[in-house]
C-alpha cells in the first residue's frame, strides 16, 4: 500500500507487503524490503537499503549512505547523518574528500525517538539506542546505549537475555 500523497522517485524498489504513508518520501535509488512500514513525512534518502520487516516512524530522516538490517525500529523523528563535516564548500566535492560517510545498522536494532546517528558508525545486531541519545561511536552487540554523547547503559551476552530483561 503506498498512500497517494506519498512521493516515490523512480527507480526505487519497494517490497511486497510494504506500507508506505502519508507525505513519506522515497527517493530514488532506495531499496526497500517486504513487509515495512514507512511513516508519515518519513524521508528516505537516495540509494538508502532497508531490510526486510523494518519500521521507519514518523518524520524519520535516513539520508543516502545508510543501510539498515532486517527487522529495524527506527522511533520518530530520528536523524542520520551523512557528512563529518557538514559545511557548504563545494556541493559536490563533499562525496571524494572523505567527508561522506557511510553508517551500518545491523539486524534486530531498536532507535528510539529524536536519536541522532553520526556519519560512520556501526549499530551492531540487537543494540537498543535510547531516545534522544546522539549516537558518535559504534554500538557493540546487544548493548544499550543512552545519552549525548551515546553511553553504554548495559552489554547482554546474547539478545534473548536482553529482551528477557527488557520483558521483566
Amino acid at each position: 500500500m503506498i498512500a497517494p500523497t506519498a512521493l516515490i522517485d523512480e527507480p526505487c524498489s519497494i517490497g511486497d507487503g510494504t506500507k508506505v504513508w502519508h507525505f513519506a518520501h522515497v527517493c530514488r535509488g532506495a531499496h526497500i524490503g517486504e513487509d515495512c512500514t514507512i511513516a508519515e513525512r518519513a524521508y528516505i534518502g537516495p540509494n538508502v537499503t532497508i531490510g526486510k520487516n523494518c519500521k521507519i516512524e514518523n518524520g524519520a530522516q535516513i539520508f543516502e549512505g545508510v543501510t539498515l538490517g532486517n527487522s529495524v525500529f527506527i522511533g520518530p523523528n530520528v536523524t542520520f547523518t551523512n557528512d563529518i563535516l557538514p559545511v557548504l564548500i563545494d556541493s559536490e566535492k563533499w562525496r571524494q574528500d572523505g567527508r561522506f560517510q557511510q553508517t551500518t545498522v545491523c539486524d534486530n536494532v531498536s532507535i528510539g525517538a529524536n536519536a541522532t546517528i553520526l556519519a560512520g558508525v556501526t549499530l551492531h545486531a540487537g543494540c537498543i539506542v535510547g531516545c534522544g541519545a546522539v549516537v558518535t561511536h559504534d554500538v557493540p552487540e546487544n548493548t544499550i546505549v543512552a545519552g549525548n554523547p551515546a553511553t553504554v547503559i548495559r552489554t547482554f551476552g546474547s539478545q534473548a537475555e536482553l529482551l528477557k530483561e527488557l520483558n521483566s
